[in-house]
């Protein structure tokens, strides 16, 4: 029943902008219902005792290519998080978020009291809407954000869609082709418009404190992952538990690979496909088109990244 209330109470704040305070009380409402003892899950199996579907403490909000779906893996290895399994879309996607909280809770995982729920969608940092909705739920939640070079970032979303377009036997478009347009740099391309770091950051500002905001350096996860992860813990309140054992470097894909609870397990192989060669002269037009809004991203955040 208290589900059941929660959600109707969370329509209807949705459905009148009710003050966010409001919201943050339907949030919590909802997080009190699911007793695991009497609840099933969607297969029809009782979840573990002990354990409940709650909102998430920690959201991944991108960016897309920046190494999200790295970061979750290898924060799953953490005793105390339980990850959610998809992307679920909820705060970037009007049809997602029309279907009301309760919809979005029960795309958690059961989790333990003392674990903390975390979910990654890397939409949710180029979404005009997310950093509004996000607050409306928790005003205090913690934001993780993984970054890369915004120039390499968009030849791995160029990547990603060149050979997905491949697979669904769709045409497809040399780079350059669609970085550049009537001799001038293409700027209304999509996968250039989400490397604008510092546009999107602006508007994340508006509703968090950058204290709320923990930066992953998305570059150094694929090098050097344990101290990136280790900011992450005490970022999040976790006591140490990743520790070096649990990576290993895959010569054969190039990156590291996770070893924990006595697996071993890499990326879906469409993670770290290569690149293609860029003309010299585009990508030259890419990076300096960039360079502006990564200095202007430095200021906004108060550090510096090694971004050519």
């Amino acid at each position: 029943m208290a589900c059941f209330l929660a959600s109707v109470f969370f329509l209807v704040l949705q459905s009148y902008a009710a003050p966010p305070e409001l919201v943050q009380a339907a949030v919590t409402l909802r997080t009190l219902d699911l007793d695991a003892g009497i609840s099933a899950n969607a297969s029809g199996a009782l979840p573990p005792p002990g354990t409940s579907k709650r909102a998430p403490h920690s959201i991944i909000i991108g960016v897309r290519k920046g190494g999200t779906r790295a970061l979750l893996e290898m924060l799953d290895i953490h005793p105390e998080v339980a990850v959610a399994a998809t992307e679920v879309h909820f705060f970037d996607w009007d049809e997602n978020y029309a279907k009301g909280f309760d919809w979005y809770c029960d795309l958690m995982p059961y989790s333990y009291p003392q674990q903390i729920t975390v979910e990654k969608t890397p939409g949710y940092f180029t979404s005009a809407l997310a950093p509004e909705r996000i607050h409306a739920m928790n005003s205090s939640i913690k934001l993780l954000l993984i970054l890369r070079d915004p120039a390499e970032r968009v030849i791995s979303d160029y990547t990603q869609v060149y050979f997905n377009r491949l697979e669904n036997h769709k045409p497809v478009q040399a780079i350059e082709n669609l970085l550049v347009r009537n001799g001038a740099l293409n700027t209304r391309y999509k996968a250039i418009h989400r490397s604008l770091y510092d546009v999107h950051m602006r508007n994340w500002l508006r509703h968090f404190p950058l204290e709320q905001i923990h930066i992953v350096d998305g570059d150094t996860l694929i090098h050097d992952p344990l101290p990136e992860l280790q900011k992450v813990e005490r970022f999040l309140n976790l006591p140490p538990r990743i520790v070096s054992s649990n990576f290993y470097f895959n010569q054969t894909k190039g990156f590291y690979c996770i070893r924990s609870d006595g697996r071993e397990r890499c990326l879906h192989e469409s993670k770290g496909r290569p690149h293609p060669a860029v003309n010299s002269t585009v990508l030259q037009k890419l990076r300096s088109y960039l360079r502006e809004h990564n200095h202007s991203f430095y200021r906004l955040v108060k550090r510096t990244f090694d971004w050519q």
